[in-house]
């Protein structure tokens, strides 16, 4: 390590940024607002990024960015290095979440990982390839995501207040939450977080399943067969061979916190993916994005970490 190391986990909820000596000593954390997709993302890193190091009054020699929906004109590694050189950056480590939550989940092992977060991505390493399944965003994927979930629970709660499905307490809680349902459209579209906003929802959806109501548990119970069957695809294609025992880590709040919907999406691995087997992430998901900068040119992860040094 070169200098202090700052570690940047951008979500579309919130942005989790750690400071550390060259020791791994923690210096400082801070919670951002999370990134806005419709704009460009990596001035909104390195302006997170600016906040902390004046604030904190201490340089920053590396940064490792996981970034969730990363796109082609976000992958400048060099661009990123531009913005925060003047804070003392003289290397930076730039990846898609799917790999900084492969690392936190699995490190360096063969297996698979869910990344369970506002959206999701599933990623499967084997000794010579990487598959990566969803993480389309939510208009096209993510699904079993906390907007999958949140929007599921969403949709059962209007279908309940118009007499079109089962009576269920999300009714209650989306109007508690929102105000008047027949105005719910309209606040969540009027939001610029609105896809936030959404996934938000997911935790009520959850414990309304925890507590026994049987719409909510539906839902819960349906993101766990579609999480299984992503993370099966995503298997498949590096050449697991059914009945293999492999891991398959999950890191995000909806599973790690919720012991239902981790039950659930166990009992969906054993059905759809004899063999594989739910472990809890080795670390946190910014401990992931801090290891990008540690991962050898030999794996078969190095391929998708763009790195540029000064």
């Amino acid at each position: 390590m070169t200098g202090n190391r700052l570690a940047v986990d951008g979500g579309q909820t919130g942005t989790r940024l750690r400071l550390t000596d060259p020791s791994g000593a923690v210096l400082e954390e801070h919670e951002a607002p999370g990134v806005l997709t419709d704009r460009p993302i990596l001035p909104q890193v390195a302006a997170f990024a600016t906040e902390l190091s004046e604030r904190s009054g201490r340089p920053v020699g590396e940064l490792a960015l996981g970034l969730s929906g990363l796109t082609p004109a976000a992958s400048r590694p060099d661009v990123l290095l531009a913005a925060v050189a003047p804070l003392g950056v003289r290397r930076v480590a730039l990846a898609h979440d799917s790999v900084s939550g492969y690392l936190a989940a699995n490190g360096t092992a063969t297996g698979a990982m869910l990344a369970v977060g506002t959206g999701v991505v599933i990623l499967a390493v084997s000794e010579t390839s990487v598959a990566k399944v969803d993480g389309w965003g939510y208009l096209v994927g993510d699904v079993g995501s906390g907007f999958w979930i949140g929007r599921s629970g969403l949709d059962a709660a209007m279908r309940a207040f118009d007499g079109r499905g089962e009576p269920t307490v999300l009714e209650a809680a989306a109007r508690d939450r929102f105000g008047a349902l027949d105005e719910l459209y309209m606040v969540i579209q009027g939001d610029e977080r609105r896809v936030s906003i959404v996934a938000s929802f997911a935790r009520t959806v959850i414990e309304s399943a925890a507590a026994g109501d049987v719409v909510a548990l539906r839902v819960v119970r349906a993101a766990a067969a579609e999480l299984a069957h992503s993370a099966t695809t995503a298997l498949r294609r590096t050449g697991w061979v059914p009945g293999t025992p492999t891991r398959v880590g999950a890191v995000g709040a909806p599973v790690t916190r919720s012991a239902l919907m981790k039950g659930a999406l166990a009992a969906a691995l054993a059905t759809e993916a004899p063999g594989a087997q739910l472990a809890s992430p080795l670390g946190e998901p910014i401990d992931g994005v801090a290891a990008l900068l540690d991962v050898a040119p030999r794996s078969p992860l190095a391929a998708s970490i763009l790195v540029a040094s000064a």
